[in-house]
């Protein structure tokens, strides 16, 4: 079985954010694999140990994300691609489009992704790449079987669970709650250091930047408030909807 996984390096959950000058410091910031990706690595090396074959663990960003692809390769991936070139980097709409490209130069039977990234929080490129690359999609997997040329997925919905079955090749998203993902060993991440890893360009995926350019714009970034504590409002009824509205127009201007 051919198995890909489409990860992200993201700030460590327990990073405190810090801007400056509009923009996110990543001085001394501690950078991981984003944890839904984590749980698609560690389903794919599960799928590995169950029906044998590869996996292949694949990241669009800067060079500091081959980090976060040696851990994968600790961990049991077999094989790691980084595009690593900066007139690639855009929005979910580039990514979709560069992963498709890359994903393209390898075979697959089950394409696994993080439901979402924790730093944007989109949840959108596995979905467009799935599009893209014309296969079906279940998302927010929480179980995930595989045999005969088929899958059966629990999905998290809305509290509840639905079942879900396909055909291969297919592409998956992991939620929180599918598996836990393993450390690596000392010898795995000795191994994983010694690995080469692929790299790809605009070139060698045949991709011109221009046309797959960002689609949206980014025109601030700025942190949340911070928290207050709450008011009692006081008098009757009809005085306490008057200061409410004038709260939320005056204060916090949500009207």
């Amino acid at each position: 079985m051919n198995i890909i996984v489409c990860m992200k390096q993201t700030f460590d959950t327990e990073e405190r954010i810090v801007l400056d000058n509009g923009k996110i410091k990543e001085d001394g910031v501690k950078f991981v694999i984003n944890p839904y990706d984590e749980f698609a690595v560690e389903e794919a090396i599960r799928l590995k140990e169950q029906h044998g074959g590869q996996v292949t663990v694949i990241t669009l960003g800067p060079p500091r994300a081959e980090e976060a692809l040696r851990t994968a390769l600790a961990m049991g991936a077999d094989d790691a691609v980084i595009i690593d070139d900066p007139s690639l980097f855009g929005d979910e709409y580039t990514a979709a489009q560069v992963l498709a490209k890359a994903v393209e130069k390898h075979p697959y039977d089950i394409i696994l992704a993080g439901n979402q990234a924790v730093d944007d929080g989109s949840g959108q490129v596995a979905v467009r790449l799935a599009e893209l690359l014309g296969i079906p999609h279940i998302g927010t997997v929480t179980k995930l079987e595989v045999a005969d040329g088929k899958v059966r997925a629990e999905r998290d919905a809305e509290g509840d669970v639905e079942v879900v079955e396909g055909d291969l090749p297919i592409l998956v998203t992991a939620q929180q709650g599918l598996n836990e993902p393993r450390y690596p060993s000392l010898i795995g991440i000795r191994k994983a250091n010694k690995k080469p890893i692929t790299r790809y360009t605009a070139a060698d995926l045949g991709l011109d930047a221009s046309e797959v350019g960002a689609k949206a714009e980014i025109l601030e970034i700025f942190l949340p408030k911070p928290k207050v504590g709450g008011r009692i409002l006081q008098g009757d009824l009809a005085d306490q909807v008057k200061e409410l509205v004038q709260g939320l127009r005056s204060d916090e201007k949500v009207l």
